[in-house]
């Protein structure tokens, strides 16, 4: 694990390719909860802010399902803006150009792992 702090999120078994993503919170400096989830995509673990770049509203209305139906998007499911799994960068919709909110996220032992910066 790295030298900072990490939070564990969840067991990297739960992470199928493309599959449905686990949802979490990160606490904001406010104390108020920020959504968040972290996905498979090619073998490798990313993780984001779960805020479309359009209108800050959850890319999922149900349930962690953020890959479109190829399994080589994400989708905002409101009004179908596209991100690149592996950069979350858009490259359709009305956010073209914009990118997620990338989190620092490691798989190691098994485990996934948000990487916390220190206060």
């Amino acid at each position: 694990m790295a030298a900072a702090p990490a939070r564990l999120i969840c067991a990297a078994e739960l992470l199928q390719d493309s599959g449905p993503a686990h949802r979490f919170d990160i606490e904001q400096a406010d104390g108020d909860p920020l959504p968040a989830f972290v996905i498979r995509y090619h073998g490798k673990v990313h993780g984001y802010v779960n805020r479309c770049r359009h209108i800050p509203i959850e890319l999922d209305l149900q349930d962690g399902r953020v890959f479109d139906l190829s399994g080589h998007y994400l989708i905002c499911s409101m009004h179908g803006a596209r991100y690149h799994p592996a950069t979350g960068y858009c490259s359709w919709g009305p956010c073209k150009g914009q990118s997620l909110t990338a989190l620092d996220v490691i798989e190691e032992n098994g485990q996934v792992w948000l990487n916390v910066m220190p206060a």
